[in-house]
C-alpha cells in the first residue's frame, strides 16, 4: 500500500516558504520610537536639547562669570547649549554673582566690568528664543531680572556716586564761586590770613588779638602815597576793585 505523500504548507508551491527560503515574503520590522519628553515633543534629530532640561529651542552660548580674591583670581564660565529659561537664569546668577565677587582685586576691578559686557551678548540670544519645550524636566526659573537684585543695587549706587560727582562738584563751585573780597572802610581793622603777595584780607574786631591792621585811609586821589611804615592792600579790598588802601600795624 501506497504512502500518502505529506501536506503542504499553506502557499505551497514549486518553491514552498521556509526558513532559508530567500524569496518568502518578509515582514517589515517597524522601529520602535523612543519616548518622548515630559512635553510630548520628541527631540530635533541629529541635535541636542538644552543641557540643563533637554528642551527646545537653543542656543549654544557661553555664559562667563568672575571673582576676585585680592591677589588671586578664578575665572568661570557655563557653555550651552542652554534653553530661553535655562539660558536666562544662567545668565542672571553668574551676573549677579560677579558683581558682588568680582571686584576684590587690581584686575578683578578693570575684569568685572568687561565679563558683565561679554554677558549681553548672551542674554540676546537667549531672549530671541522661543518658549522652551520638549524636555526630559522643567526648565529654570529665570527669577527676577538682574536690575532688580540686591547686588546690582550694591554696585550701582558707588558707580552713580562717582558718575555725578564731579558734576556736582563743578555746579557748586560756579554757584558758590570765591568769596568776594570785602570793600574796606577806614577805620576797620583785619588780619592777613595770606601773604602780601596773595593777600586775604579778614575783617577782626579791633579790640581782638587777631586784628593786626588798621585802615587808615584810601588813596583816593593820583599821586597820594601811604605813610611810612603802612602796608597797601590790594586793589580789590577798595571801592569799584581800583582804589588802594592804607593798613598801619596795632603792634
Amino acid at each position: 500500500m501506497a504512502t500518502p505523500p505529506p501536506p503542504q504548507q499553506q502557499g505551497a508551491g514549486p518553491y514552498p516558504y521556509g526558513p532559508h527560503n530567500p524569496y518568502a515574503p518578509q515582514v517589515p520590522q517597524v522601529p520602535q520610537q523612543a519616548p518622548y519628553g515630559a512635553y510630548g515633543m520628541p527631540p530635533q534629530p541629529g541635535a541636542h536639547g538644552c543641557r540643563m532640561c533637554g528642551a527646545w529651542p537653543v542656543a549654544a552660548e557661553t555664559v562667563y562669570g568672575h571673582q576676585g580674591f585680592i591677589v588671586l583670581m578664578r575665572f568661570l564660565s557655563r557653555k550651552g547649549p542652554f534653553c530661553r529659561d535655562c539660558g536666562l537664569a544662567t545668565y542672571r546668577r553668574m551676573s549677579s554673582d560677579t558683581m558682588w565677587q568680582g571686584w576684590w582685586g587690581p584686575l578683578s576691578a578693570f575684569i568685572t566690568p568687561v565679563t558683565l559686557l561679554m554677558n549681553l551678548g548672551p542674554r540676546a540670544a537667549f531672549r530671541r528664543l522661543a518658549p522652551p519645550a520638549g524636555g526630559f524636566r522643567p526648565p529654570l526659573d529665570p527669577g527676577r531680572p538682574l536690575w532688580r537684585r540686591v547686588p546690582f543695587l550694591l554696585v550701582l549706587v558707588p558707580m552713580l556716586l562717582v558718575v555725578l560727582a564731579f558734576p556736582t562738584l563743578l555746579v557748586i563751585g560756579l554757584v558758590v564761586g570765591d568769596d568776594k573780597p570785602v570793600t574796606l572802610t577806614v577805620g576797620q581793622c583785619v588780619r592777613n590770613a595770606g601773604d602780601w603777595s596773595d593777600q586775604e584780607l579778614i575783617v577782626e574786631s579791633c579790640g581782638s588779638p587777631s586784628a593786626e591792621y588798621r585802615v587808615t585811609r584810601r588813596l583816593e586821589q593820583p599821586g597820594t602815597t601811604c605813610a611810612d611804615g603802612e602796608f597797601y592792600a590790594g586793589l580789590e579790598y577798595g571801592p569799584g576793585g581800583s582804589t588802594p588802601t592804607c593798613l598801619a600795624p596795632l603792634r
